[in-house]
């Protein structure tokens, strides 16, 4: 039975061996009467039965990219809203954000100048809360008005675009990883080879560019910065800078572990990978 405070939303969720997550991201959707569509890409375990039984609408769509992937839902899914919200299958929606989206969406609903909204992502990591290190808030355009957004064709850090004024909610969706550090790492590896590969041989894809006021552009800009530092070095003041000085280490164990591997391991197999395709080893 469609709850009586439905929103004028459809949901779209990326899936693929997701069952650890996926039933707690669908039942954030359905909490809010969305429309529910889950595009999977070759699932194996339970995320697909998870899925019926949330009542979200399944198709199979096979993945090349997080680009592409989104903008085939954008351009094939039969969305019941003139609104989207996506998602990933390990991210939900909180009951703040959900009561925020309420209101947004209560009376006339949003302003009509507006084509989308930037929602704030707070990573849970194993069930730790991680809230600083420059972790919390980062922004993502993920709610807009459909004709209105696209998501960049890049092979490494993609971010939804909008035509228009865009607006930001204060809310959080959560980001709860709950893979297995081998998994989780060997999925950062896949990761590392892509961005890699974007920096060789840049897309043409990358529409938001470096620049201020956008939260996207500025965490470009910043980027920029970070790609001018000398390779392996830079990596460990990453590290230095969100674990130290930025209060990492206030996140307990789980975010130790979080902020070696994302800020520094991570980034440090990224410049290994950088070196290793400009400099490859010699035959004989």
């Amino acid at each position: 039975m469609t709850p009586p405070t439905a929103l004028p939303i459809s949901v779209v969720v990326l899936t693929f061996n997701a069952a650890e997550t996926i039933g707690a991201t669908l039942a954030s959707a359905r909490a809010l009467g969305a429309d529910v569509h889950v595009v999977d890409s070759g699932s194996t375990d339970a995320t697909l039965d998870i899925a019926r039984a949330a009542g979200a609408a399944i198709v199979h769509h096979p993945f090349d990219n997080y680009g592409a992937q989104r903008n085939w839902a954008i351009d094939n899914l039969p969305l019941a809203h003139s609104w989207q919200l996506h998602l990933d299958a390990d991210e939900r929606i909180s009951e703040e954000l959900a009561a925020e989206l309420r209101a947004l969406f209560a009376g006339d609903g949003p302003p009509a100048a507006v084509a989308g909204y930037y929602v704030p992502r707070l990573v849970h990591f194993h069930g730790q809360p991680i809230r600083h290190g420059g972790m919390w808030p980062i922004h993502h355009m993920r709610l807009f008005r459909s004709g209105r957004g696209r998501c960049e064709a890049r092979r490494y850090d993609q971010h939804f675009f909008v035509d228009g004024p865009t607006g930001r909610l204060t809310q959080p969706m959560i980001d709860d990883i709950r893979l297995p550090l081998g998994e989780w790492t060997a999925r950062h590896n896949r990761w590392a080879d892509a961005e890699v590969e974007e920096m060789l041989a840049p897309t043409r894809g990358g529409v938001i560019q470096p620049g201020a006021g956008d939260p996207v552009a500025e965490k470009r800009r910043l980027r920029s910065r970070y790609d001018r530092a000398p390779l392996f070095w830079r990596a460990l003041g990453l590290f230095l800078y969100r674990y130290v000085l930025k209060r990492g280490f206030l996140d307990g164990r789980w975010g130790l572990i979080f902020f070696v591997l994302q800020t520094f391991w991570f980034r440090f197999l990224v410049d290994a990978k950088l070196h290793e395709r400009r400099h490859p080893m010699a035959d004989g």
